[in-house]
């Protein structure tokens, strides 16, 4: 099930590895395009996919749409299956609206601003800061000031439709549509479980947001049911696929009588690890106890931390412990998997619910993260740990347990949306079909664009 590098040349072909835009002159776009109110004979039909390079999972979720797009344009049976009509020469552009910012600043450095001591004042921000009665509608403030480049880029482009996995690139990309006059659907997908204050309500065509829980956030903030789409929150094809536990145990020397248990601690981004790794640390010496487990640690491409985790184990004399470095094909270790050890964050879940492996969320959590927690262990789809003493005794229940494992399976199910990618581009071709839209308030120009919403859904 090698499917990672068929990915790679699907993104290769859906420009996402190599972003260079090719003229050419084709009349036969001027029907498609002025369905869309736009007539653009030198460019090839287009949409733009933009995330935010702030931790990867908003860079994930946006590789995930880009891939299903391309799959449905190079496959017209699947298209047929999903029952969508998709251009043959389509582009689409992943895009990392930070890029085009008037000040360019690294996004993960950022991020990882509001990590440790700093953790409660961005969960003060992204949980209160409009997300009660005072909301965010959207305008053109945000090109103006800082992202005039990406207007410039749209301008030329024309895209079909924007996708936005990040609230930056979404308010941007409704920046850009007032101040250039087109008519191109905005499709918002917000990337955990929950939908923050900022993104623009009033003025995007679709929120496609993961389960019933982020939709009743949305109401109350007027966003119109027609807006609404539950699909999931997209992941990689690789994810919605059944593998052979055993085949896949047996590929990466795994033992096949012993519950595995997948530890994932690779960082993109390290200062958020800090808590989690520590409490790993705090863990290795209980592991002689687990007979029945195997422990697999996933270290990423930090080399270091590998290095100290075998070091570690040999000093405890472990046995029951595998250390992985980067791993490429990553579904096909975490659904070889019993249980998986992982940070809140909201396509990582999903990855797990989506491969029917049980989740065990390690650590604190703030903002979006705070959200994802209460959700997934409200729904009885994952459990929640904060130290290490209480890792290991849940381990231990676990394992002791099995009908633990076959509960939190079944309630995940009711969130498990496998094929939410598919779904966000099938609406964003509806939408795209649909077009000029003849909502006047949903197009109309605002510089700042504040209003007051109904009682929130959900006490904060």
């Amino acid at each position: 099930m090698d499917s990672l590098p068929k990915a790679k040349a699907i993104l290769a072909s859906c420009g996402m590895i190599e972003l260079a835009m090719e003229n050419s002159s084709r009349p036969d776009l001027q029907a498609k395009q002025a369905m869309v109110g736009e007539v653009n004979t030198d460019q090839a039909p287009t949409i733009l996919v933009t995330h935010a390079s702030v931790g990867s999972g908003h860079r994930s979720a946006a590789n995930a749409i880009a891939e299903a797009i391309c799959l449905l344009r190079d496959d017209p049976q699947l298209a047929k299956e999903k029952g969508v009509s998709v251009p043959s020469d389509l582009k689409v552009e992943v895009l990392d609206i930070l890029d085009f910012g008037r000040i360019v600043f690294d996004g993960d450095k950022t991020a990882s601003l509001f990590t440790g001591a700093t953790r409660p004042f961005y969960d003060l921000t992204w949980r209160y800061t409009f997300t009660g009665r005072i909301l965010w509608g959207g305008g053109t403030v945000f090109a103006h000031v800082m992202y005039p480049k990406f207007v410039d880029y749209v301008k030329k482009v024309k895209p079909l439709a924007i996708i936005s996995t990040h609230i930056v690139g979404a308010n941007v990309a409704v920046s850009a549509r007032m101040l250039t006059g087109q008519h191109f659907p905005i499709v918002c997908v917000p990337t955990d479980y929950e939908v923050e204050g900022l993104w623009p309500h009033l003025h995007a065509d679709l929120f496609c947001v993961a389960n019933e829980y982020m939709a009743e956030t949305l109401r109350p903030r007027k966003v119109p049911e027609a807006r609404i789409a539950i699909t999931g929150l997209p992941t990689r094809n690789a994810f919605a696929q059944n593998y052979d536990v055993a085949k896949m145990r047996e590929r990466y020397h795994l033992p096949l009588d012993k519950q595995v248990v997948l530890a994932l601690a690779g960082a993109h981004l390290p200062r958020p690890y800090v808590h989690f790794r520590a409490a790993l640390d705090e863990l290795l010496p209980y592991l002689h106890s687990f007979k029945n487990m195997h422990m697999v640690f996933i270290a990423g491409k930090d080399s270091s931390y590998a290095d100290h985790l075998r070091r570690r184990c040999a000093e405890l004399g472990l046995e029951n412990v595998t250390v992985f470095e980067y791993v490429e094909h990553i579904a096909e270790i975490m659904a070889a998997s019993d249980l998986i050890i992982c940070k809140s964050g909201g396509l990582t879940i999903t990855e797990c619910l989506c491969l029917r492996v049980p989740i065990i969320l390690m650590g604190r959590a703030y903002g979006q993260e705070k959200a994802n927690v209460r959700m997934l262990t409200a729904s009885g789809a994952a459990l929640h740990v904060t130290t290490a003493r209480e890792l290991a005794d849940t381990l231990r229940r676990f394992s002791e347990h099995p009908e633990i494992r076959e509960a939190m399976l079944i309630n995940a199910g009711f969130l498990r949306r496998p094929n939410a990618a598919f779904e966000i581009a099938r609406d964003t071709f509806e939408l795209i079909k649909a077009e000029p839209s003849g909502d006047e308030a949903l197009r109309k120009k605002h510089f700042l664009h504040f209003y007051f919403g109904r009682k929130p859904a959900h006490n904060r």
